[in-house]
Protein backbone atom coordinates (compact mmCIF):
# COMPACT_ATOMS: atom_id res chain seq x y z
CA UNK A 1 0.00 0.00 0.00
CA UNK A 2 1.46 3.33 -0.85
CA UNK A 3 2.00 5.93 2.00
CA UNK A 4 -0.77 8.04 0.55
CA UNK A 5 -3.04 5.73 0.69
CA UNK A 6 -2.38 5.10 4.55
CA UNK A 7 -2.02 8.85 5.24
CA UNK A 8 -5.92 9.14 3.72
CA UNK A 9 -7.00 5.84 5.37
CA UNK A 10 -5.29 7.11 8.78
CA UNK A 11 -6.89 10.60 8.32
CA UNK A 12 -10.40 8.87 7.42
CA UNK A 13 -10.27 6.66 10.22
CA UNK A 14 -9.28 9.04 13.20
CA UNK A 15 -11.79 11.62 12.06
CA UNK A 16 -14.59 8.42 12.27
CA UNK A 17 -13.49 7.65 15.88
CA UNK A 18 -13.58 11.28 16.82
CA UNK A 19 -16.73 11.88 15.58
CA UNK A 20 -18.04 8.67 17.12
CA UNK A 21 -16.71 10.22 20.24
CA UNK A 22 -18.39 13.58 20.18
CA UNK A 23 -21.90 11.89 19.13
CA UNK A 24 -21.72 9.78 21.81
CA UNK A 25 -20.78 12.09 24.56
CA UNK A 26 -23.05 14.75 22.97
CA UNK A 27 -27.00 15.17 23.93
CA UNK A 28 -29.64 13.79 21.49
CA UNK A 29 -30.35 15.36 19.08
CA UNK A 30 -34.24 14.58 17.45
CA UNK A 31 -34.23 13.83 13.86
CA UNK A 32 -37.62 13.74 12.45
CA UNK A 33 -38.52 10.90 10.22
CA UNK A 34 -38.25 10.76 6.64
CA UNK A 35 -41.70 12.08 4.99
CA UNK A 36 -42.89 9.17 2.75
CA UNK A 37 -46.32 8.68 0.85
CA UNK A 38 -46.08 5.14 1.93
CA UNK A 39 -46.10 5.83 5.31
CA UNK A 40 -42.56 3.87 6.26
CA UNK A 41 -40.06 5.34 8.90
CA UNK A 42 -36.64 4.31 9.71
CA UNK A 43 -38.28 5.30 13.32
CA UNK A 44 -36.33 2.27 15.76
CA UNK A 45 -37.95 3.58 18.75
CA UNK A 46 -42.31 3.94 19.48
CA UNK A 47 -42.50 8.05 19.18
CA UNK A 48 -43.32 9.93 22.24
CA UNK A 49 -46.74 10.70 23.38
CA UNK A 50 -47.73 13.17 25.61
CA UNK A 51 -50.10 11.33 28.14
CA UNK A 52 -53.48 11.69 27.86
CA UNK A 53 -55.78 12.97 31.49
CA UNK A 54 -58.92 13.83 29.83
CA UNK A 55 -60.74 10.02 31.36
CA UNK A 56 -60.18 11.55 35.03
CA UNK A 57 -58.71 8.45 35.95
CA UNK A 58 -56.55 10.34 38.88
CA UNK A 59 -59.24 12.19 40.52
CA UNK A 60 -59.58 10.76 43.46
CA UNK A 61 -55.94 8.70 43.48
CA UNK A 62 -52.58 8.13 42.15
CA UNK A 63 -51.83 5.60 39.22
CA UNK A 64 -51.59 1.93 40.97
CA UNK A 65 -47.88 1.77 42.62
CA UNK A 66 -45.33 -0.44 40.24
CA UNK A 67 -44.00 -2.05 43.84
CA UNK A 68 -44.44 -2.65 47.25
CA UNK A 69 -43.41 0.62 48.64
CA UNK A 70 -47.04 1.34 49.83
CA UNK A 71 -48.45 -1.58 50.95
CA UNK A 72 -49.05 -0.87 55.08
CA UNK A 73 -46.73 -2.34 57.78
CA UNK A 74 -48.49 -5.06 59.27
CA UNK A 75 -51.40 -4.13 61.47
CA UNK A 76 -51.31 -0.90 60.14
CA UNK A 77 -54.61 0.28 57.99
CA UNK A 78 -54.57 1.53 54.49
CA UNK A 79 -55.50 4.54 53.81
CA UNK A 80 -58.83 5.45 52.15
CA UNK A 81 -58.88 8.38 49.33
CA UNK A 82 -58.96 11.46 50.36
CA UNK A 83 -62.16 13.48 49.47
CA UNK A 84 -62.55 15.67 46.33
CA UNK A 85 -63.64 19.06 47.26
CA UNK A 86 -67.03 20.37 45.50
CA UNK A 87 -66.79 23.15 43.90
CA UNK A 88 -63.01 22.49 42.96
CA UNK A 89 -60.49 24.16 45.01
CA UNK A 90 -59.46 27.67 42.99
CA UNK A 91 -62.16 27.58 40.36
CA UNK A 92 -64.64 25.29 38.68
CA UNK A 93 -62.04 25.15 35.55
CA UNK A 94 -59.59 23.88 37.86
CA UNK A 95 -61.70 20.75 37.97
CA UNK A 96 -61.41 19.69 34.43
CA UNK A 97 -58.59 16.59 34.01
CA UNK A 98 -57.31 17.63 30.40
CA UNK A 99 -55.52 21.03 29.46
CA UNK A 100 -56.80 23.76 30.78
CA UNK A 101 -55.88 27.23 28.87
CA UNK A 102 -57.34 30.73 29.09
CA UNK A 103 -59.26 31.77 26.17
CA UNK A 104 -57.30 32.77 22.87
CA UNK A 105 -54.50 31.11 23.95
CA UNK A 106 -51.67 30.29 22.54
CA UNK A 107 -50.84 26.23 21.44
CA UNK A 108 -49.03 24.70 24.11
CA UNK A 109 -44.94 24.10 23.53
CA UNK A 110 -43.75 20.28 22.47
CA UNK A 111 -42.33 17.60 24.18
CA UNK A 112 -44.31 18.17 27.66
CA UNK A 113 -44.06 14.49 29.16
CA UNK A 114 -45.49 15.56 32.05
CA UNK A 115 -48.93 13.92 32.96
CA UNK A 116 -49.81 16.31 35.18
CA UNK A 117 -48.42 20.19 35.26
CA UNK A 118 -49.87 23.63 36.47
CA UNK A 119 -48.03 27.68 35.57
CA UNK A 120 -49.03 30.05 38.20
CA UNK A 121 -48.06 33.66 39.05
CA UNK A 122 -46.07 33.66 42.57
CA UNK A 123 -47.30 36.62 43.45
CA UNK A 124 -50.83 37.35 42.85
CA UNK A 125 -52.25 33.46 42.50
CA UNK A 126 -53.40 33.52 39.20
CA UNK A 127 -53.75 29.75 37.93
CA UNK A 128 -52.34 30.30 33.84
CA UNK A 129 -52.51 27.33 32.34
CA UNK A 130 -52.60 23.75 33.49
CA UNK A 131 -53.22 20.52 32.83
CA UNK A 132 -55.08 17.60 35.54
CA UNK A 133 -54.59 20.52 38.02
CA UNK A 134 -56.16 18.24 40.59
CA UNK A 135 -55.50 15.02 39.48
CA UNK A 136 -53.60 12.93 42.11
CA UNK A 137 -50.40 11.82 41.90
CA UNK A 138 -47.01 11.10 44.35
CA UNK A 139 -45.01 13.65 44.64
CA UNK A 140 -41.44 12.05 45.15
CA UNK A 141 -38.99 14.67 47.14
CA UNK A 142 -40.83 17.58 46.41
CA UNK A 143 -42.82 17.05 49.33
CA UNK A 144 -39.86 17.86 51.41
CA UNK A 145 -41.15 21.51 50.49
CA UNK A 146 -43.95 20.87 53.10
CA UNK A 147 -41.06 19.67 55.93
CA UNK A 148 -39.06 22.35 55.09
CA UNK A 149 -42.02 24.34 55.98
CA UNK A 150 -42.49 22.77 59.51
CA UNK A 151 -38.64 23.22 60.70
CA UNK A 152 -37.87 26.32 59.31
CA UNK A 153 -40.92 27.67 61.85
CA UNK A 154 -40.15 25.37 64.07
CA UNK A 155 -36.47 24.36 64.75
CA UNK A 156 -33.81 26.91 65.90
CA UNK A 157 -31.31 27.10 63.04
CA UNK A 158 -28.26 27.45 65.28
CA UNK A 159 -28.74 23.92 66.79
CA UNK A 160 -25.87 21.02 66.59
CA UNK A 161 -27.72 18.03 65.87
CA UNK A 162 -25.69 15.07 66.79
CA UNK A 163 -25.58 12.55 63.04
CA UNK A 164 -26.58 8.75 63.98
CA UNK A 165 -26.28 5.32 62.22
CA UNK A 166 -30.31 5.41 61.69
CA UNK A 167 -30.02 9.09 59.79
CA UNK A 168 -26.70 7.31 57.65
CA UNK A 169 -28.67 4.17 56.88
CA UNK A 170 -32.45 5.95 54.98
CA UNK A 171 -33.12 4.96 51.96
CA UNK A 172 -32.49 6.48 48.99
CA UNK A 173 -30.58 10.17 48.13
CA UNK A 174 -28.24 10.89 50.95
CA UNK A 175 -26.03 13.86 51.29
CA UNK A 176 -23.36 11.97 53.72
CA UNK A 177 -24.50 12.64 57.48
CA UNK A 178 -22.35 10.44 59.60
CA UNK A 179 -22.49 9.01 63.18
CA UNK A 180 -21.25 11.36 65.32
CA UNK A 181 -21.36 14.07 63.01
CA UNK A 182 -22.06 17.55 64.15
CA UNK A 183 -24.53 19.72 61.90
CA UNK A 184 -26.28 22.50 62.99
CA UNK A 185 -30.09 23.03 61.54
CA UNK A 186 -29.24 25.39 58.91
CA UNK A 187 -27.36 22.83 57.22
CA UNK A 188 -29.39 19.70 57.57
CA UNK A 189 -31.90 22.43 55.44
CA UNK A 190 -29.30 23.12 53.07
CA UNK A 191 -28.76 19.68 52.53
CA UNK A 192 -32.52 18.90 52.36
CA UNK A 193 -33.47 21.74 49.90
CA UNK A 194 -30.27 21.90 47.68
CA UNK A 195 -29.14 18.35 47.67
CA UNK A 196 -32.97 16.21 48.78
CA UNK A 197 -31.17 14.55 51.46
CA UNK A 198 -33.44 11.90 52.61
CA UNK A 199 -30.74 11.55 55.59
CA UNK A 200 -31.08 14.85 56.36
CA UNK A 201 -34.80 14.33 55.87
CA UNK A 202 -34.91 11.99 58.85
CA UNK A 203 -32.78 14.08 61.42
CA UNK A 204 -34.99 16.67 60.93
CA UNK A 205 -38.15 14.56 61.05
CA UNK A 206 -36.26 13.20 64.53
CA UNK A 207 -36.33 16.59 66.04
CA UNK A 208 -39.81 16.93 64.72
CA UNK A 209 -41.09 14.05 67.22
CA UNK A 210 -40.00 11.44 64.28
CA UNK A 211 -41.39 10.48 61.05
CA UNK A 212 -44.91 9.72 62.26
CA UNK A 213 -45.17 13.19 64.00
CA UNK A 214 -43.25 15.07 60.98
CA UNK A 215 -45.74 13.39 58.42
CA UNK A 216 -48.64 14.78 61.08
CA UNK A 217 -47.23 18.01 61.00
CA UNK A 218 -46.70 18.52 57.20
CA UNK A 219 -50.43 17.06 56.29
CA UNK A 220 -51.32 19.97 58.87
CA UNK A 221 -50.09 22.45 57.10
CA UNK A 222 -51.30 21.27 53.86
CA UNK A 223 -54.91 21.39 54.97
CA UNK A 224 -54.53 25.01 56.69
CA UNK A 225 -53.38 25.96 53.02
CA UNK A 226 -56.39 24.15 51.20
CA UNK A 227 -54.39 21.83 49.83
CA UNK A 228 -56.75 18.83 49.54
CA UNK A 229 -55.25 16.44 47.63
CA UNK A 230 -51.74 16.37 49.70
CA UNK A 231 -51.15 13.46 52.15
CA UNK A 232 -47.71 13.05 52.71
CA UNK A 233 -46.71 9.34 54.12
CA UNK A 234 -42.60 9.82 54.89
CA UNK A 235 -40.97 13.39 55.68
CA UNK A 236 -38.87 12.54 52.45
CA UNK A 237 -40.90 11.84 49.84
CA UNK A 238 -40.44 8.10 49.52
CA UNK A 239 -43.37 6.32 48.68
CA UNK A 240 -45.37 5.14 51.46
CA UNK A 241 -49.07 4.22 52.43
CA UNK A 242 -51.37 6.61 51.07
CA UNK A 243 -49.08 9.31 49.84
CA UNK A 244 -50.67 11.91 46.94
CA UNK A 245 -50.02 15.76 46.01
CA UNK A 246 -51.39 17.30 42.78
CA UNK A 247 -50.47 19.61 40.64
CA UNK A 248 -52.46 22.43 41.74
CA UNK A 249 -51.20 21.48 45.71
CA UNK A 250 -47.58 21.37 44.95
CA UNK A 251 -47.68 25.12 43.78
CA UNK A 252 -49.43 25.86 46.84
CA UNK A 253 -46.91 24.43 49.11
CA UNK A 254 -44.24 26.18 47.46
CA UNK A 255 -45.94 29.51 47.20
CA UNK A 256 -46.58 29.29 51.06
CA UNK A 257 -42.92 28.37 51.08
CA UNK A 258 -41.23 31.12 50.00
CA UNK A 259 -43.40 33.64 52.04
CA UNK A 260 -39.76 31.97 54.16
CA UNK A 261 -36.57 34.39 53.02
CA UNK A 262 -34.22 31.24 54.35
CA UNK A 263 -36.26 28.71 51.99
CA UNK A 264 -35.94 31.04 48.85
CA UNK A 265 -32.03 31.97 49.84
CA UNK A 266 -31.35 27.73 49.74
CA UNK A 267 -33.64 27.29 47.34
CA UNK A 268 -31.11 29.85 45.07
CA UNK A 269 -27.97 28.91 46.32
CA UNK A 270 -25.85 26.53 44.09
CA UNK A 271 -23.11 25.49 46.37
CA UNK A 272 -21.84 25.25 49.73
CA UNK A 273 -19.52 23.16 52.42
CA UNK A 274 -21.06 20.00 54.35
CA UNK A 275 -19.04 19.04 57.51
CA UNK A 276 -18.01 15.66 57.27
CA UNK A 277 -17.86 13.28 60.53
CA UNK A 278 -15.64 11.27 62.69
CA UNK A 279 -14.39 7.40 62.16
CA UNK A 280 -16.64 4.32 63.02
CA UNK A 281 -15.37 3.07 66.25
CA UNK A 282 -16.69 -0.45 64.76
CA UNK A 283 -14.67 -0.49 61.49
CA UNK A 284 -11.16 -1.45 62.14
CA UNK A 285 -8.74 1.61 60.62
CA UNK A 286 -11.74 3.43 59.52
CA UNK A 287 -10.70 7.49 59.66
CA UNK A 288 -12.62 10.64 59.52
CA UNK A 289 -14.20 12.18 56.80
CA UNK A 290 -13.25 15.41 55.98
CA UNK A 291 -15.64 17.95 55.07
CA UNK A 292 -16.91 18.43 51.16
CA UNK A 293 -19.58 20.76 49.45
CA UNK A 294 -22.55 19.95 48.31
CA UNK A 295 -24.04 21.11 45.50
CA UNK A 296 -27.80 22.17 44.30
CA UNK A 297 -29.44 19.51 41.78
CA UNK A 298 -31.61 21.94 39.85
CA UNK A 299 -30.46 22.34 36.43
CA UNK A 300 -33.10 24.96 36.02
CA UNK A 301 -30.95 27.24 38.31
CA UNK A 302 -28.39 27.50 36.16
CA UNK A 303 -29.78 27.05 33.00
CA UNK A 304 -32.53 29.15 32.98
CA UNK A 305 -32.51 32.92 32.61
CA UNK A 306 -34.18 34.56 36.09
CA UNK A 307 -34.55 31.53 37.57
CA UNK A 308 -35.46 31.27 41.24
CA UNK A 309 -34.72 27.97 42.22
CA UNK A 310 -36.96 24.36 42.53
CA UNK A 311 -36.77 21.43 44.06
CA UNK A 312 -36.26 17.79 42.26
CA UNK A 313 -37.67 14.81 42.72
CA UNK A 314 -37.95 10.81 41.48
CA UNK A 315 -39.37 7.51 42.61
CA UNK A 316 -40.70 4.73 40.61
CA UNK A 317 -43.65 5.10 41.75
CA UNK A 318 -43.79 9.17 41.12
CA UNK A 319 -41.39 9.24 38.93
CA UNK A 320 -40.13 12.59 37.73
CA UNK A 321 -41.79 15.39 39.65
CA UNK A 322 -40.61 18.91 39.95
CA UNK A 323 -41.60 22.13 41.04
CA UNK A 324 -39.22 25.56 40.70
CA UNK A 325 -39.93 28.92 39.96
CA UNK A 326 -38.37 32.25 37.46
CA UNK A 327 -38.70 36.13 37.29
CA UNK A 328 -39.21 37.53 34.12
CA UNK A 329 -40.12 41.13 33.63
CA UNK A 330 -41.26 42.16 37.22
CA UNK A 331 -43.51 38.87 37.00
CA UNK A 332 -42.43 35.63 39.50
CA UNK A 333 -43.73 32.57 37.97
CA UNK A 334 -44.10 28.74 39.67
CA UNK A 335 -44.05 25.60 37.69
CA UNK A 336 -45.12 22.11 38.83
CA UNK A 337 -44.85 18.77 37.12
CA UNK A 338 -45.83 15.51 38.60
CA UNK A 339 -45.11 11.79 36.52
CA UNK A 340 -43.21 12.91 34.29
CA UNK A 341 -40.11 11.13 32.46
CA UNK A 342 -36.76 12.59 31.01
CA UNK A 343 -38.34 11.44 27.31
CA UNK A 344 -37.99 13.43 25.58
CA UNK A 345 -36.28 16.24 27.56
CA UNK A 346 -35.67 16.25 30.62
CA UNK A 347 -37.73 17.79 33.09
CA UNK A 348 -36.08 20.80 33.87
CA UNK A 349 -36.03 21.63 30.26
CA UNK A 350 -40.38 21.18 30.08
CA UNK A 351 -40.50 23.58 33.06
CA UNK A 352 -38.21 25.99 31.31
CA UNK A 353 -40.76 26.27 27.79
CA UNK A 354 -44.01 26.06 30.17
CA UNK A 355 -42.43 28.57 32.33
CA UNK A 356 -41.86 30.78 28.63
CA UNK A 357 -45.06 29.77 27.72
CA UNK A 358 -46.48 31.34 31.12
CA UNK A 359 -44.38 34.66 30.71
CA UNK A 360 -45.61 35.06 26.78
CA UNK A 361 -49.36 34.78 28.03
CA UNK A 362 -51.67 37.76 28.16
CA UNK A 363 -50.70 39.38 31.64
CA UNK A 364 -54.34 38.88 32.42
CA UNK A 365 -54.78 35.60 31.58
CA UNK A 366 -56.03 33.12 34.40
CA UNK A 367 -58.00 29.79 34.65
CA UNK A 368 -58.57 29.61 38.63
CA UNK A 369 -56.17 31.17 41.91
CA UNK A 370 -54.33 29.55 44.59
CA UNK A 371 -55.89 29.80 47.71
CA UNK A 372 -55.00 33.18 50.28
CA UNK A 373 -55.22 31.02 53.36
CA UNK A 374 -51.62 30.34 55.11
CA UNK A 375 -48.60 32.44 56.42
CA UNK A 376 -47.90 35.78 55.32
CA UNK A 377 -48.05 38.03 51.87
CA UNK A 378 -45.49 36.25 49.19
CA UNK A 379 -42.09 38.00 49.37
CA UNK A 380 -42.99 40.15 45.94
CA UNK A 381 -38.76 40.95 45.85
CA UNK A 382 -36.43 37.54 46.65
CA UNK A 383 -33.09 38.07 45.04
CA UNK A 384 -32.62 35.46 41.36
CA UNK A 385 -30.40 33.23 41.41
CA UNK A 386 -26.61 33.40 40.98
CA UNK A 387 -23.75 31.79 41.88
CA UNK A 388 -21.81 32.07 45.11
CA UNK A 389 -19.13 34.94 45.67
CA UNK A 390 -15.93 33.39 45.31
CA UNK A 391 -13.36 33.96 47.92
CA UNK A 392 -11.97 37.28 46.60
CA UNK A 393 -15.33 38.60 46.70
CA UNK A 394 -15.94 38.96 43.18
CA UNK A 395 -18.59 36.75 41.68
CA UNK A 396 -18.11 33.37 39.67
CA UNK A 397 -19.40 33.21 36.08
CA UNK A 398 -22.68 30.95 35.83
CA UNK A 399 -21.81 27.50 36.30
CA UNK A 400 -22.84 25.25 32.07
CA UNK A 401 -23.67 21.90 32.05
CA UNK A 402 -21.24 19.41 32.32
CA UNK A 403 -19.06 18.91 29.09
CA UNK A 404 -20.70 21.41 27.19
CA UNK A 405 -17.83 22.90 25.87
CA UNK A 406 -15.80 19.53 25.26
CA UNK A 407 -18.53 18.30 22.92
CA UNK A 408 -19.05 21.80 21.06
CA UNK A 409 -15.37 21.69 20.43
CA UNK A 410 -14.76 17.89 19.25
CA UNK A 411 -17.80 18.28 17.07
CA UNK A 412 -16.32 21.19 15.42
CA UNK A 413 -13.14 19.81 15.19
CA UNK A 414 -13.16 16.54 14.25
CA UNK A 415 -14.14 17.52 10.76
CA UNK A 416 -11.06 20.46 10.75
CA UNK A 417 -8.59 17.72 12.01
CA UNK A 418 -9.57 15.65 9.21
CA UNK A 419 -8.86 17.94 6.38
CA UNK A 420 -5.31 18.66 8.07
CA UNK A 421 -4.63 15.32 8.05
CA UNK A 422 -5.49 14.80 4.60
CA UNK A 423 -3.58 17.87 3.24
CA UNK A 424 -0.48 16.53 5.63
CA UNK A 425 -1.36 12.65 4.06
CA UNK A 426 -1.00 14.50 0.45
CA UNK A 427 2.39 16.07 1.82
CA UNK A 428 3.50 13.39 2.79
CA UNK A 429 2.98 11.23 -0.10
CA UNK A 430 4.99 13.76 -2.72
CA UNK A 431 7.42 13.60 -0.51
CA UNK A 432 7.99 9.48 -0.91
CA UNK A 433 7.71 9.08 -4.15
Amino acid sequence: MKIRDLGVRAACLLGAALTVAALTVAPAIAVPAPNTDSGSSTTTTPPFTTPNTEDCAQRTQPPAPIDTSEVPLPGEPTPTALPVPSPPIGGQRLGECGVVLPDGAPPLPADISATAWLVADLDTGRVLAAKDPHGRYRPASTIKVALAIVALRSLDLDEVVIGTQADAAVEGTRVGIGPGGHYTNRQLLQALIMASGNDAAHAIATQLGGDKAAVAKMNDVAKTLRAMDTRAATPSGLDGPGMTTSAYDLSVLFREAMTIPLFAELLRTEQVDFPGHPADPRIPGDTDRPGYPIANDNQLLYNYEGAIGGKTGFTDDARQTFVAAAERDGHRLVVTLLKADVRPIRPWEQAARLLDYGFALDPDARIGKLPETGGAAVQPSVPLASPPPRADGTQAATEQQPHHGARVATLIGAPVLVVVLLLLGRRIARRGR
